[in-house]
């Protein structure tokens, strides 16, 4: 039998589809109202959603892949909404951010959504989403995530719980000594179309598996080629303002009737070729790092198994793309934090 929480969403979607299909003019209050009573009895719509779930299907496993987004919020009067990094390259809105776990492959069913101020990390992000599938997993589950989530607080919450890890993690020094005495020779070729090769270096409580991709490191590197040629058209564009005495683009400025500043501009160009410029901003933009990439995990397993298992979280991305592309649930114009509930749990069931 369904739980009460199950029964306030379905008697919310009923009163919403109802007003939205059957009716040829309705209030908007009334609409936000049926949001508001979702988002209100939120938990319990979710997790009686999870109990129908595992009641219903003997699953194969319970190892899962955990992932993050943010979704644009159109207004400034929601407690929810902060400035934070915008995957939506909306830097000037304020968001939400909104965390998805789901079963991995090859059941992939999202079994879990959290809701979040838009200033939360990854990281923190993390173990709220994790808290709320933890007590659905066997021991041993594997829960796999990418590096904006990898922290040590949160792979021992894991380790904990009996469960396992896989995460992509950051470069760092340490990986800067590998990638210097790198050698495809001895190194497994993992992907002969990419040419992807791997290296196992394995730890007293991890593995890590180093890889490097020749076709990651060229769009790589074009990507920074790109970055550089746009520094350097920008520097040209504050040197001809200068040269010529005109004021800066507002891009350039700040445009803001309210802040008295006093500043100048001046660009390395008038003492640099164009040629020099251009090595300037390459040796600032190429690492030495390009191609080269790293998972790490408390399991051990093949070159193989690992990148294909971290490949696979990529199942989440396309529910992410689902909201916000197909559903359209990117564009939140809801005022209050209930209603925002709502509307995005009424896109994550869709």
């Amino acid at each position: 039998m369904p739980g009460r929480g199950f029964l306030f969403f379905w008697n919310s979607i009923v009163i919403f589809a109802g007003v939205c299909c059957t009716l040829n003019k309705f209030e908007e209050r009334i609409s936000f109202r049926a949001l508001e009573i979702i988002g209100k009895n939120r938990e319990e719509i979710i997790s009686d959603i999870q109990d129908c779930l595992f009641q219903t299907y003997d699953f194969e496993h319970t190892n899962i892949n955990l992932d993050w987004t943010s979704l644009v919020l159109y207004g400034d009067k929601s407690v929810l909404g902060k400035y934070g990094y915008s995957r939506e390259h909306r830097p000037d809105k304020k968001q939400i951010t909104v965390g998805v776990c789901e079963l991995a492959d090859p059941i992939n069913i999202p079994i879990r959504l959290t809701i979040n101020a838009g200033n939360f990390h990854d990281a923190k992000h993390f173990v709220d989403t994790y808290q709320q599938v933890r007590n659905r997993l066997n021991p041993g589950s594997l829960d796999v995530m990418d590096k904006e989530a990898h922290s040590k607080v949160n792979l021992q919450l894991i380790l904990a719980d009996m469960m396992q890890y896989l995460t992509a993690k950051k470069l760092n020094k340490s990986d800067d000594k590998r990638i210097n005495a790198f050698d495809k020779s001895k190194a497994t070729l993992i992907d002969p179309e990419k040419g992807v090769y791997g290296i196992k270096f394995v730890k007293p409580n991890s593995i890590d598996y180093f890889y490097f991709s020749e076709s990651l490191q060229i769009d790589q590197l074009k990507s920074k080629a790109r970055a550089v040629l746009r520094k350097l058209q920008k520097a040209k564009k504050i040197q001809r303002s200068i040269d010529n005495d005109r004021t800066l683009f507002k891009k350039f400025r700040i445009n803001n009737e309210l802040v008295e500043i006093e500043y100048s501009f001046q660009t390395r160009l008038k003492e640099l070729s164009e040629e020099d410029a251009l090595k300037l901003l390459e040796s600032k933009a190429i690492t030495g790092r390009e191609g080269f990439f790293c998972i790490k995990s408390s399991k051990n397993l093949t070159l193989e198994e690992a990148i294909q298992t971290h490949r696979k979280k990529d199942s989440i991305e396309k529910i992410f793309h689902s909201l916000k592309n197909e559903i359209e649930i990117k564009l939140l114009r809801v005022w209050s934090e209930h209603s925002i509930y709502g509307a995005v749990i009424v896109g994550f069931i869709a």
